[in-house]
């Protein structure tokens, strides 16, 4: 049977410990207020693409520009420098159309697209800019200087791209949680302040701390990928020395941020907290669950702020896209970085106390 004075005792006690506890209460405000506001921004709309089309460089041509104006059509802006990125991705069905503007023997702009003849949705949307090339008043698309290319390539199933993301995720957990919050726990019961009267300074405890989690977070991804890969079998078009040095980089860079939240925070409370702000918009944002092309500018920005983003990348360019290394430097160099900071702001502003 409850005694309702103890019971209403604690009750009170609990509710005056959390409002004193400040940083906690705004969280539970104001996390849940940011993530419907970014994504209400980010990912509402009018239309759902039901076709992914890419436009490389500046097209200018009327059945183009025509064909644009069709609904239901997401088309992704793109560089003349990623033009063999575009067209590895239509081969892997991850675009529907290729489109690009190119000179012509006579010395004038003409149009050339590139479909996958096994993609559906590339049939059709070469239907539709086909159709589009007499709204635009020009007759038939040999008339109008449009070429028609070719790929092959086999449909990269989506548990084959979002693996590398799952991963990832998985990864990014381990590390800031099993890193960060077990940090900000010893201090709250005493055991880095014993460690304090030792011989051990906070550089040594602190690379301690990230090498036992690094072989910990690598042995359970490989189990995790090569158990499930005797399951489902999945996709792998480049090397597995180059995937595990980029979750390798990867793995770092997140303990190094883990050990940064943890290096002066006391309340296990504040530090969840301030992990799953960290977590949360890096698990949607980062593209675990979905591709950002296509997305407004200023979303894509913001997601490569994250260190989330440039491992999924590297990961992914390397499993579907058969990338080296080289191909992933600029993602390497900004995860070694990003570590070099996190570990050495972490060190000089940690705290035993």
């Amino acid at each position: 049977m409850i005694h309702l004075r103890r019971f209403f005792s604690v009750f009170h006690a609990r509710n005056l410990e959390f409002m004193r506890d400040r940083g906690t209460m705004a969280w539970n405000f104001v996390f849940p207020f940011l993530v419907i506001v970014v994504f209400s921004f980010a990912f509402s709309g009018k239309n759902q693409e039901m076709f992914k089309v890419a436009w490389v460089g500046e097209v200018n041509h009327p059945a183009a520009l025509k064909f644009r104006e069709t609904s239901y059509v997401q088309f992704v802006g793109m560089d003349e420098a990623q033009l063999s990125s575009s067209l590895s991705k239509l081969k892997r069905h991850q675009y529907d159309l290729v489109l690009h503007q190119s000179e012509t023997q006579s010395d004038r702009k003409g149009l050339e697209y590139w479909v996958n003849d096994s993609n559906p949705k590339g049939y059709l949307s070469e239907r539709l800019l086909l159709g589009s090339v007499g709204n635009a008043g020009s007759g038939e698309g040999r008339d109008v200087g449009i070429q028609k290319r070719t790929v092959e390539g086999r449909e990269i199933r989506y548990v084959d791209w979002v693996i590398s993301g799952l991963l990832a995720m998985n990864m990014m957990f381990s590390a800031l949680f099993g890193v960060g919050y077990v940090i900000v726990r010893y201090r709250k019961i005493g055991v880095l302040k014993r460690f304090k009267v030792t011989p051990l300074h906070a550089f040594e405890f602190l690379t301690a701390q990230i090498f036992s989690r690094l072989w910990l977070i690598l042995a359970t991804s490989s189990i995790v990928y090569a158990g499930c890969n005797l399951l489902i079998q999945f996709h792998m078009e480049g090397s597995y020395l180059d995937l595990f040095v980029v979750l390798f980089m990867g793995a770092i860079c997140l303990i190094s941020l883990g050990m940064l939240v943890a290096s002066r925070l006391k309340s296990e409370e504040m530090a969840s907290g301030i992990l799953n702000l960290m977590t949360w918009p890096m698990m949607f944002l980062s593209g675990v669950w979905f591709s950002l092309e296509g997305a407004p500018e200023w979303l894509q920005t913001v997601a490569k702020v994250f260190p989330l983003t440039h491992v999924i990348y590297a990961a992914r360019a390397i499993m579907t896209e058969g990338a080296s290394l080289s191909q992933v430097q600029p993602q390497l160099w900004t995860l070694g970085v990003l570590s070099i900071v996190f570990m050495g702001v972490g060190t000089s502003i940690f705290k035993w106390e």
